[in-house]
């Protein structure tokens, strides 16, 4: 889901808070039992953290949930997503640490201690879950961590701006590149990509053929085609044919739905919203390939829940994991469903979610099956922020790629050295 409208929050910068959380040492949070009520069950009382999502109707759904469970008080800290990484993680160094907390998988966070094994509740069901999300969530044959929904993004396109331009949906990076210059016209810019670029460094590198980290743990991203994809970025960048300095950031479609864009990288979250806005005039398509001896790729985003390792409750915290993101079904699916689409990470759920099987919708979840690329738990925010860098000194500022690479390489090793030795 995405987060509130009126923030330029990123989930890159819950990653720095979980880095920086990390750096600090071993944690000490006790957090648990600390008075605190709002449920409808008795005995224990347990806190969860939940980011404010943008979409209507989510607060008061994740509260319906917590208030449903009869086996202990369930409160809901609802953050505003301008603060939630730093409240979260600086909260979780005290004694009012939440029991629950909902965010990406991090290997950081399992080396330290800080989140709960959940092996027991998953493996009963393990198999009706995508497997890509139990790999994700998974460190030494455990698993830490709850998937409740998968965020596929995308390309978003408005189908009359196209058919005017007489623009062929793209399937290559060069072909996205003609169509962006073809589509500005007058106040309109032909793409929108957010003004760092930072959302689509990954599927870039996977539309080239590479990928962040290889099975062992390597450098996988430092390719010719990941070189030559930086420069057709860094020829689009300067080129006046992006969007940048939008009113709102691209995880937002107010930018299509405005007509300020052509076409807008952003999340299946908004189709309901660009629906609405739009009617039927929009459609949507993956990245397309960074090279011609590339593939099409789709970043498969997404919310987890996390029991607090460190925590006075961690039993009680688990139960509820397990009724509400194990066996309320009819929750899940409406969590995933009704405020913004999302694709359920039970196999079960999915198939029958009615509102995915059809339009737009439909094709988000085949785009998905079809070029999904999921979080790498070994991918840590510092690895992140050295490509991160590598987009800001050769995209933006015209820095040699293979020079950039380097200088990302030697961060990156150092990392992999810290983690896996």
């Amino acid at each position: 889901m995405s987060a509130m409208s009126n923030s330029n929050w990123s989930r890159r910068s819950l990653f720095r808070a979980a880095a920086g959380m990390a750096a600090a040492g071993t944690l000490a949070a006790c957090g648990g039992n600390n008075g605190r009520s709002g449920g409808s069950g008795s005995g224990v009382g347990l806190t969860q953290y939940f980011h404010a999502y943008g979409e209507a109707g989510t607060e008061q759904a994740i509260k319906k949930y917590a208030k449903a469970y009869d086996k202990a008080d369930v409160t809901t800290q609802w953050i505003t997503s301008a603060d939630f990484e730093s409240k979260l993680f600086a909260t979780l160094l005290t004694k009012n640490a939440p029991d629950l907390f909902e965010f990406h998988p991090q290997i950081q966070m399992i080396k330290s201690g800080q989140v709960a094994d959940l092996t027991d509740l998953i493996d009963p069901v393990k198999s009706d879950f995508n497997p890509a999300d139990i790999q994700s969530h998974t460190v030494d044959g455990k698993i830490y961590g709850v998937r409740m929904i998968d965020d596929p993004q995308f390309f978003f396109y408005r189908k009359s701006m196209l058919e005017k331009a007489k623009v062929e949906v793209p399937t290559t990076l060069d072909e996205l590149m003609e169509a962006a210059a073809k589509l500005t016209t007058g106040k309109v810019k032909g793409l929108y990509m957010g003004d760092d670029l930072h959302s689509v460094i990954n599927p870039m590198i996977w539309s080239a053929g590479a990928d962040t980290l290889n099975e062992k743990n390597e450098i996988a991203y430092h390719t010719d085609g990941v070189i030559e994809g930086i420069k057709k970025m860094r020829k689009l960048f300067t080129s006046g044919h992006l969007l940048l300095g939008a009113p709102t950031a691209s995880w937002d479609p107010s930018s299509l739905n405005q007509g300020l864009c052509a076409i807008q990288f952003c999340g299946m979250w908004a189709m309901p919203g660009i629906q609405t806005a739009l009617g039927d005039d929009w459609g949507v398509f993956p990245f397309p390939k960074t090279i011609d001896s590339g593939k099409q790729s789709v970043y498969n985003g997404g919310w987890s829940m996390f029991v607090n390792a460190k925590g006075e409750n961690v039993e009680a915290a688990k139960e509820y994991v397990k009724w509400l993101w194990i066996d309320q079904k009819k929750y899940q699916e409406e969590w995933a469903t009704n405020f913004g689409f999302h694709i359920p990470p039970r196999t079960s759920i999915a198939q029958a979610a009615t509102k995915l099987k059809s339009g737009n919708a439909a094709e988000g979840v085949r785009l998905f099956n079809e070029f999904g690329h999921f979080d790498n738990v070994g991918w840590t925010q510092a690895m992140i922020t050295s490509l991160e860098d590598v987009f800001a000194n050769s995209v933006r500022k015209d820095m040699d790629p293979e020079a950039a690479l380097d200088k990302a390489d030697t961060a990156v090793n150092r990392e992999l050295k810290k983690l896996f030795g």
